[in-house]
This record gives C-alpha cells, sequence and structure tokens, in this order.
C-alpha cells in the first residue's frame, strides 16, 4: 500500500501549472498524476515522494489536498496482464473505486487501485494468489 496525494483543484486556467510549480519549487518529485473532471474543478491524484509534506506545502499554497491509501500492483508490461489482475479481484467481488497505471520501467507497469478499506485485505490477498507484487513506496520511488 502506498499514500496518494488528492488535490480539489478548481477548473480555471493555470491551476495546473501552479499546482506543479508548488510542488516542484519545495522538491517534491511526482512519479505519476491523472486528472478527472467536472465542469467546475478537478481531481489531481498524484504519487510522489513526499505525500505528507506535499499535502502541507499545498495547503500553505491555498490548495485543498488530502492523503488516500491506495494498493500500487505490479503488472508486467505485455498485452493481457492489466485484465488478469481485475480478473483476480472480480473473482472476489470487491469494487475498484477507481484506478490508474503508469510505466515503471520497459519490463513493468504499476496499477494504482483504490479500493474501500473494509474489503482491502481481501483484494490483496487475491492480488498475490494470482501472482502479482504490491509495492511498497520504496519499490517505486526513483
Amino acid at each position: 500500500m502506498i499514500m496518494q496525494l488528492t488535490v480539489f483543484l478548481e477548473n480555471t486556467e493555470g491551476r495546473l501549472a501552479a499546482l506543479c510549480r508548488t510542488l516542484a519549487d519545495a522538491d517534491i518529485n511526482m512519479s505519476a498524476l491523472t486528472i478527472a473532471e467536472t465542469s467546475d474543478y478537478g481531481i489531481v491524484r498524484i504519487i510522489c515522494n513526499d505525500v505528507f509534506r506535499a499535502v502541507d506545502v499545498l495547503e500553505d499554497a491555498g490548495f485543498r489536498a488530502t492523503k488516500t491509501k491506495v494498493l500500487a500492483v505490479e503488472v508486467p508490461d505485455r498485452p493481457g496482464a492489466l485484465a488478469e489482475l481485475l480478473e483476480a479481484l472480480d473473482s472476489t467481488k470487491v469494487n475498484i473505486e477507481y484506478g490508474y497505471c503508469f510505466l515503471s520501467n520497459g519490463a513493468v507497469a504499476i496499477d494504482v487501485l483504490k479500493i474501500n478499506p473494509e474489503v482491502r485485505a481481501i483484494a490483496e490477498e487475491a492480488i498475490t494468489e494470482a501472482g502479482f507484487k504490491l509495492l511498497h513506496w520504496d519499490d517505486i520511488a526513483p
């Protein structure tokens, strides 16, 4: 399990750049970033090297940021690997609230999954039984 940075961002010109500049100026490195948007705001999810300090830095700069526990799973970078992971979870009837992937290196990708804490242990067991590796921050840190 890793901690993800979640930022609620007004859907206005320059706001994403300001978010990224704020993190950069604080020497916080992002490994992944994804955005889900509505007409009024976006939800920015970030994997970074210091999520606890990132929350403080962003809040000091006027952003609304939180920490979220997510699962990070190493998935082979080949056709069908993600489908195999999701099928293993589907067999448990565990609901995935959201997910996204990013490439770690040429051989593996990392799939980030948000799963309800009440059933996280069931998901973790299914993931490892299917032969996938659950990652911690030290596994993905640059």
